[in-house]
């Protein structure tokens, strides 16, 4: 299998690599504490205007936040979120990764072989975009299961049922700290006064309007890619609106061709690689697509009778 390799000291200068890969203690806290502070501003909005409709805004926008998280954890698995490797480890893991019971760690390992093999027959993260394209019904029908938890609960349970074959000792090696950062959450609610604020305002939030959004940028990234050997090609930049940033692509996470080529690239640089690939003369050979409506219609093309009444 003949597979492409991007060899980025051919496309930039040394001046270029550094500048794009320049990271830094301070911004990556400032993203990290921008996502914390949407979500206790969302629950400060419903805390002061309870409506039904205020309801349903903080859960979609501390959902949303909540994928910002694992974003920001993302980054920290690729050692770039922070200049300063200790903040970098920890700030990812009890920051970002464990109040969305995720680990730095053992993603990082698991995600390392996805850039290896992006697409390929052993790319861990293929099951994630070799079914597509689907129908609209079945698109519909997962995206219904995720906004009702039920692919939540079941992720979750899956989780603790294998981390509990490993006996108490092993459980808590691979969840302690996740519960621990969770029961930190809760108590700050708690001493807040509002301790129904963490399943409302967080698991809630966590089992159902975060799967959806989860979903929508997992087939963004690499459903329906044209050429699964090109690397300009086996990923997906979407340009985003700003309301589609703020719902489905915080932290820049849609310049996701220019991330594989460049991994190292901290989130907030990657507007900076893009703008860099396109003054090379990039844009057309580089799979990029308008707005994340455009690419769920691609990855929803399958036709399929319609059901009998």
């Amino acid at each position: 299998m003949n597979v492409a390799r991007f060899d980025p000291t051919k496309a930039f200068t040394a001046e270029e690599m550094a500048a794009v890969r320049q990271r830094s203690d301070g911004t990556g806290l400032l993203c990290i504490v921008h996502a914390w502070f949407m979500i206790a501003a969302a629950m400060t909005f419903y805390a002061l205007w309870p409506t039904p409709y205020s309801f349903i805004l903080a859960v979609i926008v501390i959902g949303s936040r909540q994928l910002g998280l694992e974003i920001l954890m993302h980054d920290g698995a690729h050692g770039v979120l922070m200049k300063t490797r200790g903040l970098n480890e920890w700030a990812s893991q009890w920051l970002c990764a464990y109040p969305v019971f995720t680990d730095t760690v053992p993603y990082r390992h698991y995600h390392l072989v996805h850039h290896r093999a992006t697409q390929q027959p052993d790319d861990p993260d293929l099951v994630l975009s070799s079914p597509f394209p689907i129908t609209r019904w079945s698109f519909l029908r997962k995206m219904l299961r995720d906004l009702t938890g039920m692919t939540g609960a079941k992720q979750r349970f899956i989780q603790f049922r294998m981390a509990a074959k490993d006996g108490v000792r092993g459980f808590f090696a691979k969840l302690g700290r996740p519960l621990v950062a969770n029961l930190i959450l809760f108590l700050l609610l708690w001493a807040l006064g509002k301790p129904l604020y963490y399943p409302l305002f967080w698991l809630l939030p966590l089992f159902t309007w975060h799967m959806a959004v989860v979903r929508v940028r997992s087939i963004a990234e690499h459903a329906m890619v044209p050429d699964n050997d090109d690397p300009m090609r086996n990923a997906r930049t979407t340009y985003a609106s700003w309301l589609e940033r703020a719902l489905f692509a915080p932290y820049w996470v849609n310049y996701h061709v220019d991330h594989h080529l460049l991994m190292y690239v901290p989130c907030f640089n990657l507007p900076k690689l893009h703008a860099l690939l396109l003054e090379k003369g990039n844009r057309e050979k580089m799979e990029i697509r308008k707005g994340y409506a455009a690419v769920l219609r691609l990855a929803t093309s399958k036709r399929s009778a319609m059901p009998l009444l």
